[in-house]
């Protein structure tokens, strides 16, 4: 990361200035390895801040063309000012400077005029990127130069010069007025947003004026943003895209190998995708060993004591918001999200056989879409993955809703539902009922598992005795079969009657089994005088799903019944954004 008073910016050209200010040479120090977008090169240089108001205060030996140039292509926006403003401010402080570099761009700025912008020389594509200068005979950047330094210095406290005691290290040292922006939190504002900012009368107390609101020191203002947006860079391994939620995370260990290990190993556990190949071999052994399901305390005592931080950050108009914060041991961590696998599993598996907390999620949105995620869900879902406590509440009732709009029975939906019900149980105070089971448990008497048991049964019955069916039970009755089952399963009942009356003429032997199949399920529903409750609680519904895909799938290997169940998880607008 850059030291104290710098930022790491994206930079693409730079303009090389011989001695006597004029320009000598533009260099395009993009990166081409995409030849339709070239991106630029990440450089530090003299710290970034916010720019509010019409004239905002330009940057220290670089800016965009707009301030040093005064070209830019947006015709709406007038440039004029912001050049004068840049011109201005470099005068004033390379008034008194002999340094060969600084008096070149000081003697470029008192000669440049915008009309002077023409190619070849300019390339049009210059046009509000950011730019650098070069002296002649150097190898490196003006703001490079040892007399840069200095200079640059005199410009790092805040203008009020205020000081008092930093809410971070607890010492008296000059307080940030504004904190510098934080950049690649997802759907953010791309010239970056706070966590702390005071912009309006009604925010700020007691006289108080801005970051005098929440006193934190320049130093420590400079450290946690510029940490920020290290771990945020776009090819940052410390970052994963969970819902709304931008989430970075890092370890503390007694070396940076062991942290290193533990923060691979964290992201493996969140489903992120990690190359056996090319993963260092402490972190080969953890994965083979979570796999085995053995405690960390065997497979390396050093990654099971190293400290662990997660951070979930998400938009709010032009600051962040913290979604979640954990601070634990890497042992425990492991520990809830190995104890997060085992309630995902699911015979049939899921396609993914470590699903990311994104890909549950999309499983709960309309169209299951990501843009459709519901807000705050992400953070909630993260919280109960690496706290160990109870999924929340809203996520089994959106997707109940979800299946009961579309009927879309998948392996991930059905898994996730599993989850719930099973961590639901397990931390209740006195369970009532079994863990729902991983795969088809004929013993099983709950209820919602045994209606839906009897709800694939019937849909198979049909599929056999009709294949060129297109729309079946499951997508006519699903939603009322698995919230008011007594309104449509003796509908469903009597239908199924001229099913198996047809199938005993032409598949004698599937009909039955399909019928040893129902009457085995009728045996075991409670007595009385319909088996078919009024209605059904939202665990038992979810109960239901799991009956459905388990005795859908069980039959499914037959070529005379139901096709094999949708376990195709994939969303219908792509993968999640790059981590």
């Amino acid at each position: 990361v850059p030291r104290f008073g710098y930022s790491t910016e994206k930079i693409a050209y730079c303009i090389v200035l011989d001695a006597a200010g004029a320009v000598r040479e533009v260099i395009d120090l993009r990166h081409h390895e995409d030849k339709k977008k070239p991106q630029p090169r990440l450089i530090a240089v003299p710290q970034s801040f916010k720019r509010p108001g019409t004239t905002p205060r330009p940057f220290f030996l670089w800016d965009n063309t707009m301030f040093v140039l005064g070209v830019t292509g947006d015709e709406k926006k007038d440039p004029a000012g912001r050049h004068a403003a840049f011109k201005a401010c470099h005068a004033d402080l390379l008034a008194g400077t002999d340094d060969p570099g600084l008096v070149a761009l000081r003697t470029f700025l008192e000669t440049w005029t915008p009309d002077q912008f023409t190619p070849p020389l300019f390339p049009d594509a210059m046009r509000d990127t950011n730019v650098v200068f070069r002296l002649q005979t150097d190898q490196g950047f003006l703001h490079q130069r040892p007399a840069a330094g200095p200079l640059w210095s005199t410009c790092l406290t805040d203008a009020d010069g205020a000081e008092g005691i930093c809410l971070v290290t607890g010492e008296r040292a000059p307080i940030a007025r504004t904190h510098p922006a934080i950049k690649g939190v997802l759907n953010a504002q791309t010239s970056g947003g706070s966590i702390v900012s005071f912009n309006f009368d009604a925010l700020e107390s007691y006289g108080h004026q801005q970051g005098g609101n929440a006193p934190v020191s320049v130093a420590s203002a400079f450290a946690y943003t510029t940490a920020l947006n290290h771990m945020l860079a776009r090819d940052s391994h410390h970052r994963v895209q969970i819902g709304d939620a931008t989430t970075v995370f890092w370890a503390e260990a007694e070396d940076a190998e062991t942290a290193a290990i533990a923060e691979q190993a964290f992201s493996f556990g969140l489903g992120v995708e990690i190359n056996p190949d090319t993963a260092i071999a402490p972190v080969r052994a953890i994965l083979e060993g979570m796999a085995q399901g053995l405690p960390l305390s065997r497979i390396n005592p050093r990654i099971e004591a190293a400290r662990f931080y997660v951070l979930g950050l998400s938009p709010n108009q032009a600051r962040l918001s913290v979604r979640f914060w954990l601070e634990d041991s890497f042992g425990r961590i492991a520990e809830h999200i190995g104890a997060h696998a085992r309630d995902l599993r699911l015979q049939p598996p899921p396609r993914q056989k470590r699903p990311s907390p994104w890909h549950l999620l999309v499983e709960a949105a309309v169209q299951r879409k990501s843009d459709n995620i519901p807000p705050q869900l992400g953070g909630e879902l993260m919280r109960a993955i690496l706290t160990g406590r109870p999924y929340p509440a809203t996520l089994l009732t959106t997707l109940l809703m979800r299946l009961r709009g579309d009927s879309q029975i998948t392996a991930l939906r059905v898994a996730l539902l599993k989850a719930i019900v099973a961590r639901a149980h397990r931390l209740a105070p006195h369970p009532t009922t079994e863990d729902p089971p991983v795969a088809l448990d004929p013993d099983n008497t709950d209820p919602g598992y045994l209606l839906g048991r009897l709800f694939a049964l019937y849909e198979g019955a049909q599929h056999a005795a009709l294949p060129s069916i297109k729309a079946t039970v499951k997508d006519k009755f699903y939603g009322a079969a698995s919230s008011t089952p007594q309104s449509v399963f003796p509908l469903i009942d009597r239908g199924s009657a001229a099913h198996l009356t047809k199938l005993r003429k032409e598949k004698p032997g599937l009909a039955y089994v399909i019928e040893q199949d129902i009457a085995a399920v009728m045996a075991r529903m409670s007595p009385g005088e319909t088996p078919f409750p009024r209605s059904l609680p939202p665990d038992q519904q979810a109960l239901f799903a799991l009956g459905y895909y388990h005795q859908r799938f069980h039959r499914a290997g037959s070529a005379d019944t139901a096709d094999p169940p949708d376990t195709s998880d994939a969303p219908a607008n792509g993968p999640p954004p790059a981590a």
